[in-house]
């Protein structure tokens, strides 16, 4: 079993997660939160609702994914799992069902290079996972190769997935990817809207590396 986790980030993870609905990225009890813990991660509970949450109903998860708390891991814990597994560098994970980035993952399609902050996702595109049963080991698959050089992706016909730096990070980006989305599907009113090249896009991408150097 991992250590137990601090006081301190049950707290972090509580805040994070109670944020979700406020900023419009999330609705009800749908939607989870985790953070990097020693050896194993630390998640939000299932069928919970966000307000209700006390720090010791957050679930702490072995890195095989074994529980240790009183209650039942999100039933998303597979994809948690297995990205602190293959990307060491992530230390947080946010998957919400916003709205308007929800209705394009229903729609199967990607969030395309339409506008520059785009690249703000580590790539010329936002991809959208395969559809699979919510869960499951092929969902957590999907996931993967949608992220694969990607901190975000849409899951086709659910919502989305972005990981984070840190809780901030990965909440800020979750809010990002909703807003690109809203911007793409009001541009797809009036047509098909104007798409960077990949030369256009490849600059973003360089300047924003040294961006974040600089920062």
């Amino acid at each position: 079993m991992p250590k137990r986790s601090s006081p301190a980030a049950r707290n972090d993870l509580l805040r994070a997660a109670s944020r979700l609905n406020k900023l419009g990225i999330n609705q009800g009890t749908s939607g989870n939160v985790s953070l990097r813990a020693g050896d194993g991660f630390l998640i939000t509970p299932s069928a919970l609702r966000y307000d209700d949450m006390q720090p010791a109903d957050l679930v702490m998860l072995a890195p095989d994914g074994t529980p240790q708390g009183r209650r039942r891991p999100s039933s998303e814990w597979r994809i948690h799992r297995d990205i602190y597994a293959a990307q060491p560098d992530v230390q947080a994970i946010v998957h919400a069902h916003p709205p308007q980035a929800t209705a394009l993952a229903c729609l199967r399609r990607e969030i395309p290079a339409f506008h520059y902050m785009i690249a703000v996702a580590g790539g010329d595109s936002i991809r959208c996972a395969p559809y699979a049963l919510y869960g499951t080991q092929q969902l957590s698959d999907g996931a993967l190769t949608a992220l694969e050089g990607r901190t975000a992706c849409l899951l086709a016909n659910h919502g989305i997935l972005v990981l984070g730096a840190d809780l901030d990070a990965a909440l800020d980006l979750a809010v990002e990817v909703e807003a690109l989305a809203t911007q793409y599907l009001g541009a797809l009113q009036v047509g098909e809207p104007a798409l960077l090249s990949a030369e256009e896009m490849a600059a973003v991408l360089e300047s924003f590396s040294e961006y974040r150097l600089l920062s």
